[in-house]
């Protein structure tokens, strides 16, 4: 079974596909850690490193590479911005949140102020936003992909769960 989880940061996409793939016992990829790995190995940062990737498509191309091999190999619950785009999927779900909502969680997270948080968010999904259509022509805010879309500000992260997992589980796989 192929599941994938997409979203903006803050939007959940963390919480939501790690349980996902701890409920139903299925691997879990996060392209989040995959873009993290990336920038250890060429010793980036993690801004250094978007801004390469706006250069040119190879470090996207890679972990696109990466998630469907694994997918392939097993399936999975796979998480990322581009997964629901990238992946043949039995089950797509994009999660979606307010900026503000988002901003609040992130500062919380990573221990900084609201207006940082809102400010990077900003920063990181233009530059998503303006790769994704250069390499793929792909409209980031399109959600007509997707099987199942949330609104992560509007209910808890168990209630938000529980009607993933009852989408899943009405495929019957």
């Amino acid at each position: 079974m192929i599941i994938t989880v997409s979203g903006a940061p803050g939007s959940g996409t963390t919480t939501v596909s790690k349980e996902i793939a701890s409920e139903l016992k299925l691997r879990w990829v996060n392209s989040g850690d995959l873009f993290r790995g990336i920038a250890v190995e060429r010793n980036l940062t993690l801004r250094e490193l978007g801004r390469l990737a706006e250069k040119s498509p190879e470090i996207d191309y890679l972990i696109d590479d990466t998630q469907k091999a694994l997918a392939k190999d097993g399936g999975g619950v796979f998480e990322g911005r581009l997964s629901g785009h990238m992946l043949e999927a039995d089950l797509k779900i994009l999660l979606k949140a307010d900026l503000k909502v988002r901003a609040k969680r992130i500062g919380l997270r990573e221990n900084k102020l609201i207006s940082d948080a809102i400010s990077e968010c900003r920063e990181r999904e233009n530059n998503e936003a303006r790769r994704y259509k250069k390499y793929y022509n792909i409209d980031i805010d399109d959600c007509s992909i997707y099987d199942l879309v949330i609104d992560t500000g509007k209910w808890d992260k168990s209630y938000v769960l529980e009607i993933a997992l009852s989408a899943v589980r009405s495929l019957g796989k």
